[in-house]
């Protein structure tokens, strides 16, 4: 007993000392990560792009322990401090070796070519190009360089463009789940993988058809990039795969060398004494490099969700738009009588129906203040992503961003069957009017529920329908045409008058400073919801220390069942209610 209490007494005091100590290690990392590192005299900038790479730089203080805080945007943003920095003469990238993500790609792209357009070079350095997803995104980045290296003897498998799906219904049939859900309409393939074994004919359709956009657009950049017809680089590169020794004799890569070799020329190019410095630990001065009138930059990244960013834990997860706090910002940037106008920076590929139309009232809000409003959209701008965007002044979408998807799908997993056979039966009470139980995992919806479901269902989609023509200037008629749920990529979409213009975050910005009849420079200051400081303060301020864990059982031990219950994982978010949430490819 006593080494029990001894025991116990050790794992409180560890806890009070974590909870005492961590917020200031934190602070300290924070701190730390903020203080500005010396710059070389010669600089070449390091960009490792084998990491993760999200749209936008994390506001979560556990990033900046794991070191998971290279995004898009933050590339972007340093390399125009970059330009006009004598300091720096160039910049040395690693590329991944699979696809990823088109959007990102076009967008970094530019930026690379703007660097290169103030006299600075750009050498990229791969260790291989592998068939994996959008790899030809990959490609189109890497022809961006002004000089491209590959490893000896690595592989350049630029052949194509690949996505696969998995689907579930079979495994469904055989444990007997049911997939009661309703989608408006054909085009919104989110929960096809439940509902059937194969691709539908609509599916395939709107699958085919933004992949087949992404892989031209991919070509066209690179093949402008490396001077060649875009006949001429298609027909090469679907003929490999190749050796890097192969690709190139054939004009795909410029020069073979070791990662150590090709980092030695960019050193050497850059003048003696040069440094290579990674670009997380060259600071400048965010936004506040430019002056002149205040445009507001409100940037927004995941699926969008109702209530507040405590709701989420700063340990973690994927990222998610909280429409209070994205609502909070554009409050915010109205009352500033400074602000000019603003540029939502949006990567989402949509979630909550609700949380969407209070941040498409926060827009519409900014609009009826005279403050224009145009969205910069990144690897995605989708269902409830375009929902929020659609009555902005203007759209400005990358030729590969994932936009569309004006739709809805919305209903529930009944688990109900399957449980029995493992001896676990299901039971429900409710009171109250024949609704009240729709929502119940035991037993699908009766003819009446789910004739109320889908008048709800259709309420949503219409309105859906009519924001979009109203904000977009566009016949219903014709944005019920083109919805259907179907995703579009950012050129597909700009030819239906869904985008305004193509391009990146600078494009927006130039695009917002128009429409404020704004001459010269502008002042860029980040109106966001949510601080590092505010993060911490929501993971300690109070808050016990204690988590709660989950368990639970495989209801077999096999693969089907396995991925049984993670699909029903899955699916708990898109079971609770109307969802406008597209299929997020895998890049």
């Amino acid at each position: 007993m006593k080494q029990f209490l001894i025991t116990v007494a050790g794992v409180l005091v560890g806890l009070l000392l974590f909870a005492g100590l961590t917020p200031f290690i934190l602070l300290g990392v924070v701190a730390a990560a903020a203080r500005p590192t010396p710059t070389p005299a010669r600089t070449v900038l390091l960009i490792d792009l084998r990491g993760a790479l999200t749209d936008q730089a994390s506001r979560n203080p556990f990033a900046l322990l794991s070191g998971r805080t290279q995004s898009v945007m933050g590339i972007e943003q340093t390399l125009r401090q970059a330009e006009n920095d004598e300091r720096v003469r160039g910049v040395f990238v690693r590329l991944p070796e699979t696809g990823m993500a088109p959007a990102a790609a076009d967008e970094l792209r530019e930026a690379f070519k703007a660097f290169h357009r103030h006299g600075k070079f750009v050498i990229a350095h791969s260790q291989g190009l592998y068939a994996a997803g959008a790899i030809a995104s990959t490609y189109e980045l890497a022809a961006s360089a002004g000089e491209l290296w590959m490893q000896p003897g690595s592989a350049f498998q630029v052949t194509g463009m690949a996505n696969e799906d998995l689907f579930f219904k079979r495994a469904f049939d055989r444990f007997g789940v049911v997939a009661d859900f309703q989608q408006r309409y054909e085009y919104k393939n989110a929960v096809n993988p439940y509902l059937y074994d194969d691709y539908t004919p609509a599916h395939r359709t709107a699958e085919l058809g933004w992949m087949t956009s992404v892989y031209a657009s991919a070509l066209q950049a690179a093949a402008a990039d490396r001077s060649k017809p875009f006949d001429m680089i298609k027909t090469t590169l679907e003929a490999g795969p190749y050796s890097a020794e192969e690709a190139k004799s054939k004009g795909l890569v410029d020069r073979i060398g070791l990662p150590q070799e090709a980092e030695a020329a960019a050193l050497a190019q850059a003048g003696d004494g040069a440094k290579l410095v990674d670009i997380a630990d060259y600071k400048g001065n965010g936004f506040a490099d430019r002056t002149g009138p205040k445009i507001a930059v409100i940037s927004a990244e995941g699926a969008i969700m109702t209530g507040p960013s405590g709701g989420a834990s700063p340990l973690g997860g994927e990222s998610a738009i909280r429409s209070d706090e994205v609502a909070k910002a554009f409050y915010r940037a109205i009352d500033d009588s400074q602000v000019r106008a603003i540029v939502f920076r949006l990567s989402s590929p949509g979630g909550s129906d609700s949380a969407s139309e209070q941040i498409l009232a926060a827009v519409r809000a900014a609009r009826a203040a005279g403050k224009p409003v145009v969205v910069s959209m990144g690897v995605y701008g989708a269902s409830g992503g375009y929902w929020v965007s659609s009555d902005a002044n203007a759209i400005v979408a990358e030729p590969t961003t994932l936009t569309g998807s004006i739709g809805v799908f919305g209903g529930k997993l009944v688990i109900g069957p399957a449980l029995a056979k493992f001896g676990v039966d299901m039971r429900g009470l409710s009171v109250g009017g024949p609704f009240a139980s729709s929502g119940a995992g035991g037993q699908p919806m009766s003819a009446q529920q789910h004739a109320v479901f889908s008048n709800w269902m259709d309420r949503i989609y219409n309105g859906f329908i009519g924001r979009v023509a109203e904000g977009r200037h566009l016949p219903v008629d014709k944005v019920a045409a083109i919805a259907r749920g179907r995703v579009w990529t950012g050129a597909q979409a700009a030819g239906l008058g869904l985008v305004d213009q193509l391009g990146g975050f600078y494009d927006a910005v130039d695009r917002a400073k128009a429409l404020a009849h704004i001459q010269g420079d502008a002042r860029l200051v980040a109106f966001d919801g949510g601080t590092t400081l505010e993060a911490l303060q929501r993971l300690f301020g109070g808050q016990t220390l204690l988590a709660r864990i989950g368990g639970g059982a495989y209801v077999a031990d096999d693969v089907e069942a396995r991925a049984l219950v993670g699909a029903l994982g899955d699916a708990r978010l898109r079971a609770k209610g109307a969802m406008v949430l597209a299929p997020m490819p895998r890049f």
